[in-house]
């Protein structure tokens, strides 16, 4: 068995790995370490968070019971992908693929932000009252089946190596759990940091109850893309301490921050209640 057979057959066991050992580092790190003071029950969110991951983890592996690598493996196997057209050394494919996979996250973010129909869905994941490691594992159902589908339309195209989709979803999950820790970095750590890698501080900018820091910092992983296309933003108007996190009008913690809440919210508010160009941004700076 070679090393990209030996990942596929293992991938279920890598990927839970990764996730309950980040996750236990950064719930430990909330705990010794907290950036801000919650404001809801923690037992509520907690609960409600983890009952949509368990939901979705269900829901994924019965309607792509190959998942992503899968689909990886199916196109390194029939020649598809321009990486596999090109034959492009392994080497070299690894790191160009997550990096453009990476890209492919952060513009699917800008687009769930951009069109009122997947606003509805994305907003579930903005409508948390606190921020905390749970936040960046909440996303409703159908975003998940909509974010995986882009996945598999992205690796058929690009054609990535097994041991580049294993990385990348390692690496995705990973990071949206410390991005989303409550956690207290030191300024200069921050600040180096996030010239690579998004931050706590950094991204915690884009869950601003403003919408013109809300349509900021909307990188998952890498920072690049936000510095590079000019959608990057250093900190909130309002400090890191007195930014209010969450969506207006949407302020209910039975509403949002219960099970049955989340897997409603998108089908409540009006059709135009979206985030990109909802308010007039020289309005809002001016306040």
């Amino acid at each position: 068995m070679n090393f990209e057979h030996f990942i596929l057959a293992n991938e279920p066991v890598i990927r839970l790995g990764f996730f309950f050992g980040v996750f236990a580092i950064v719930a430990l790190w909330e705990l010794a370490a907290p950036r801000r003071a919650l404001t809801v029950s923690k037992a509520l969110r907690w609960s409600s968070n983890l009952g949509l991951v368990v939901l979705n983890t269900v829901v994924l592996r019965l309607l792509f019971p190959l998942a992503a690598v899968g689909v990886a493996a199916f196109a390194a196997e029939h020649g598809w992908g321009l990486l596999n057209h090109f034959q492009v050394p392994w080497l070299i494919a690894v790191p160009l693929a997550v990096i453009a996979m990476d890209f492919v996250i952060w513009v699917q973010h800008i687009m769930v932000h951009a069109i009122p129909i997947l606003w509805r869905l994305h907003r579930v994941h903005h409508a948390d009252l606190d921020y905390d490691l749970t936040t960046g594992a909440r996303f409703h159902p159908l975003e998940i089946i909509l974010s995986m589908l882009i996945k598999f339309a992205t690796i058929t195209v690009l054609g990535p190596p097994v041991v580049a989709v294993v990385i990348f979803e390692v690496m995705l999950n990973a990071t949206a759990m410390f991005n989303h820790g409550n956690i207290r970095l030191p300024a200069a750590v921050d600040r180096v940091l996030r010239w690579v890698l998004v931050t706590p501080d950094m991204h915690r900018v884009h869950h601003s109850i403003e919408d013109d820091e809300t349509n900021s910092n909307f990188g998952f992983s890498l920072t690049w893309w936000d510095r590079l296309f000019g959608t990057y933003r250093e900190q909130p108007r309002a400090g890191q301490l007195g930014m209010t996190i969450g969506i207006r009008d949407f302020t209910d913690p039975q509403q949002v921050d219960r099970l049955d809440g989340m897997l409603l919210l998108p089908f409540k508010g009006e059709v135009s209640d979206y985030a990109i160009n909802r308010r007039n941004y020289s309005d809002q700076a001016s306040r």
